[in-house]
């Protein structure tokens, strides 16, 4: 699987701080088991993280701020952890066979196998499946499984939105998105996505306020839909 499209760094700056709202650090945590890259990145920002934490805290008597050297130490450490990790993802990087196998963190979710999935029908050639988030937890979180060739409807943000392809592909304003990659986007995003025309796809979404739908009629239905 070659990935292509990664959260942006504020992205996972905020997921590695641990503020990053539930839906997008469940699209974070999916995409990182599938990219050594970003989890490389994640943790180096925990490193640094820690570090600053610790610089902060303590008094020049009791711990010093590390010096380049030790950083650069750190960092390689940091890197060298992610390696098991990585060996333990490659189960999940051969989506581009629609083989069916679902990332880690989303089996307890919904199984191991995106063929099996209870999907609902939203719309014409449109199907999803909601996920829960904890009691606490804002926004919307569910798998959409989208007919060859179907257009999507036309729409805007009103915050952050995040996509990650499992299966398939689909293409609009921002480029085509395979299995592995992310789309993250603002409020100020408009777009229109396109299914690959052979094969659909199957994709999650997180976002954390409603879609901003140019058409009457999805207007119209979007109160049932919960979008």
């Amino acid at each position: 699987m070659k990935i292509t499209h990664h959260p942006d760094e504020a992205t996972l700056m905020s997921f590695a701080a641990g503020s990053l709202a539930e839906p997008l650090a469940a699209i974070v945590a999916t995409h990182m088991s599938l990219c050594p890259s970003c989890r490389r990145d994640v943790a180096m920002l925990d490193m640094l993280g820690s570090c600053l934490v610790d610089t902060l805290d303590a008094t020049p008597l009791e711990k010093p701020a590390p010096d380049a050297g030790t950083l650069r130490s750190q960092t390689e450490a940091a890197g060298a952890d992610t390696a098991k990790s990585s060996r333990d993802a490659a189960a999940f990087r051969d989506l581009d066979d629609l083989s069916g196998n679902v990332p880690e963190p989303l089996v307890r979710l919904v199984g191991p196998s995106l063929d099996n999935i209870a999907w609902k029908r939203l719309g014409y050639g449109i199907w999803h499946y909601p996920l829960p988030l904890s009691m606490s937890g804002k926004g919307d979180l569910r798998l959409f499984k989208v007919a060859p060739g179907q257009v999507m409807p036309e729409h805007g943000h009103g915050g952050a939105e995040m996509t990650l392809l499992l299966r398939g592909s689909y293409s609009d304003e921002f480029g085509r998105f395979g299995p592995g990659d992310v789309a993250d986007l603002d409020e100020d995003a408009e777009h229109q996505p396109i299914a690959d025309p052979e094969v659909g796809c199957i994709c999650l979404i997180a976002s954390v306020e409603r879609a901003k739908f140019k058409s009457l009629l999805a207007r119209i239905v979007q109160p049932f839909t919960g979008l």
